[in-house]
């Protein structure tokens, strides 16, 4: 005799099950460490900071 399935909960569990899936294959993908992330927006003040410096401003648009 077969098993009685209740549908609704085999979809939702699969439902759970590919968005784990799908999670866990971002978090590879797109994942960063903390340490990584803080060194990317110092690189980016330092950057921002060196461009800043090598401003010209004319006196006549200030």
């Amino acid at each position: 005799m077969a098993e009685i399935v209740n549908l609704r909960r085999y979809r939702k569990k699969n439902a759970r099950e590919r968005a784990e899936q799908t999670a866990a294959a971002r978090r590879l993908e797109f994942g960063r460490t903390k340490v990584q992330r803080e060194a990317e927006r110092t690189a980016e003040r330092l950057g921002a900071a060196a461009l800043d410096g090598h401003l010209r401003i004319r006196e006549d648009e200030t």
